[in-house]
């Protein structure tokens, strides 16, 4: 399924079809739309699949924050009138879809989370990589996943391409601070939605531990860990995500 981009003010996102039950999909600090491409293809007709493409480059650098990707998540939700959303979030995207669902619960059906920070992250290392290393940049990308061949040459040119533009570097970096200052552990007992929890057994950014960390806060949640699988298992392992993501929503619709 290829699906265009659509401009809305200062809103940027895609949409699967104009109505259904929705599924609100939230990207992390690398690779947005291409990382949801098997979700999108398995799930884009039987529900309405929204990816909005968070301003993680675009924000004011003073507004550059969790917060601020928060506020634009909420003003998005409004912007399209979303309600009874099941919200699917990767590495950071879950990060701002649990601090979003804090916000605006009553909007929520459900919330999954895989490879999701808000609890502890190890991400590009304490030191942001020399401008210019594609070598060391694409041995990083590789690392996030168990299976190094899914770091494509195209994910990589995208990574190398942020890391070189010194505003969205330094965006990079100040998001990812932000990250490590919201720790939610003290707030996740108030998100009382069923909550699905999806691991990669071999993810060295949020390892395992984080995933059954996320089990015991969330009130209602459930844990499966995939083996062979590293940080974006909806990526590495989409037929396996996808039937685990589809009879959690058959068990709760």
């Amino acid at each position: 399924m290829t699906l265009e981009i659509i401009h809305e003010g200062r809103f940027k996102y895609i949409e699967s079809k104009s109505e259904g039950e929705v599924i609100l999909l939230l990207h992390g600090l690398f690779g947005a739309l291409s990382n949801f491409k098997g979700i999108i293809d398995y799930f884009g007709s039987k529900y309405r699949v929204i990816v909005p493409i968070l301003p993680i480059y675009e924000l004011p650098i003073l507004q550059v924050s969790l917060t601020g990707l928060v506020n634009y998540v909420y003003d998005f939700v409004r912007h399209k009138d979303l309600d009874k959303i099941h919200l699917l979030g990767n590495s950071l995207g879950g990060h701002v879809g649990l601090l979003y669902a804090l916000e605006d619960l009553d909007r929520v059906s459900s919330i999954t989370l895989t490879g999701s920070s808000g609890l502890y992250e190890s991400g590009m290392g304490n030191t942001f990589p020399k401008r210019g290393d594609y070598d060391f940049i694409k041995t990083k990308t590789e690392a996030t996943f168990y299976d190094p061949n899914v770091a494509t040459k195209e994910l990589v040119d995208e990574v190398y391409g942020i890391v070189n533009d010194r505003g969205k570097a330094i965006r990079v970096i100040a998001t990812a601070k932000s990250a490590i200052r919201h720790n939610l552990g003290d707030k996740l007992h108030l998100i009382e939605r069923p909550a699905l929890l999806i691991w990669g057994a071999n993810d060295i950014v949020t390892p395992p531990f984080v995933g059954e960390k996320f089990k015991e806060l969330l009130p209602s949640s459930k844990l499966f860990i995939l083996e062979k699988c590293g940080h974006a298992p909806m990526m590495e392992k989409p037929d396996e995500f996808n039937l685990i993501f589809e009879k959690f929503l058959k068990e709760i619709s």
